[in-house]
């Protein structure tokens, strides 16, 4: 099973996304379609505060009126952040993200961030890991049935 850790290894090309709580949503909405992201953190001196999503921006901002310039990411950021450790395994970040209903896990070692996993990079690696492992009984079986002796 993999771990957090070695997820991570394979994202270490994408630097660490974030905006500050004084940012407007609408700042912090140009980041995220520049970077290409769902989510950003939500980081003042060198803490993690808070996490900002598309959803907090469709529940908080558009359902209640506000505007996006109008409105700073620390008056609608999700505040309690749930967060993972790198030695932790794929399952238990699914686990995590299904209970909590949530789509993106900042991952903390030491205090510090380190990284952010979504749902698309635990699935993402699930797959390759079933396909790895599909590929392994294949082999195997291919192995014992060309291996088989026929008797007479």
């Amino acid at each position: 099973m993999q771990t957090v850790r070695e997820i991570l290894e394979d994202k270490r090309h994408r630097p660490l996304v974030y905006v500050g709580p004084e940012s407007t949503v609408f700042q912090a909405l140009q980041i995220m379609s520049e970077a290409d992201v769902g989510a950003l953190l939500v980081m003042d001196m060198g803490d993690i505060v808070g996490i900002f999503s598309e959803r907090d921006y469709a529940r908080r901002v558009v359902l209640q009126g506000r505007t996006s310039a109008g409105t700073h990411v620390r008056e609608i950021m999700t505040s309690k952040v749930v967060y993972v450790k790198p030695e932790q395994t794929i399952d238990e970040c699914m686990a995590l993200m299904t209970e909590k209903r949530i789509r993106h896990l900042p991952v903390l070692e030491d205090g510090t961030v380190i990284g952010v996993l979504s749902i698309g990079d635990l699935v993402r690696a699930t797959i390759t890991e079933q396909q790895f492992t599909i590929e392994q009984l294949v082999n195997y079986i291919q192995g014992q049935h060309h291996g088989a002796v026929a008797h007479e």
